[in-house]
């Protein structure tokens, strides 16, 4: 007898709705910011690249609610990075920049959480860094504000602190690839479809979290994301 299997996919609370926001699959934007970049060891407006977290690595954090995740195994460095997360309502391929808009569904405030010794470890051998990025989850999120009621951000605070001491400040015009060029980019390289949501990077301040601290993300115009480490 095959064993029982549940293809239902993690859904995102949508801000002012009942309905929830089925996640097809997760792509994430690497050391988008200047600054954060700087800190990671690169310079310079460098090409975009990109990897993956699985669409179950999601955890959904209603609106005034605080989410909890447990410190992941494996790992004495877990870090935070706190992201601009963009929800496709339709994808394509080879779509263009001045077009790229039109398919986003909505924005949302994502924590990219990391355990950075592991990814490090992965780097210098030069293997994937699905161990240090792509573990349960590790990609909490907020709820989505529709594109028809926040337009898409260009420029406002990104940030984050942790028990009430700031972490990460930066402004979303900071990106060096911004949202438009992202979704050209990607579609490129994948076909995107509805369903898919992509984590825009994070500004400088990324740092460890313990059990027990208290995550406090925010985006101008998207509320706050707050989530506790168990």
């Amino acid at each position: 007898m095959l064993p029982a299997f549940s293809f239902a996919r993690p859904l995102l609370p949508i801000a002012g709705s009942n309905d929830g926001f089925p996640v097809r699959r997760i792509f994430c934007v690497g050391r988008n910011y200047a600054e954060h970049a700087r800190e990671m060891g690169a310079s310079g407006r460098e090409p975009p690249f990109f990897f993956c977290k699985p669409a179950d690595a999601v955890v959904p954090v209603p609106a005034g609610t605080v989410g909890q995740m447990d410190y992941p195994p494996r790992t004495a460095d877990l870090q935070h990075e706190v992201e601009l997360v963009i929800a496709l309502g339709r994808g394509g391929r080879d779509i263009a920049v001045a077009a790229a808009a039109s398919h986003v569904f909505g924005q949302a405030i994502g924590f990219d959480m990391t355990r950075r010794d592991l990814q490090k470890a992965a780097k210098e051998k030069g293997q994937p860094w699905e161990i240090g990025k792509a573990f349960d989850q590790s990609a909490p999120v907020g709820p989505i504000h529709r594109i028809e009621q926040i337009p898409l951000l260009t420029r406002g605070e990104i940030g984050l602190d942790v028990n009430g001491e700031a972490r990460q400040r930066g402004d979303v015009a900071d990106m060096i690839w911004p949202v438009a060029e992202i979704i050209a980019e990607l579609s490129g390289l994948f076909e995107l479809a509805a369903g898919d949501l992509i984590f825009t990077g994070t500004p400088a301040g990324v740092g460890p979290v313990r059990r027990g601290d208290h995550m406090s993300g925010r985006v101008a115009g998207l509320g706050e994301l707050d989530v506790v480490i168990v």
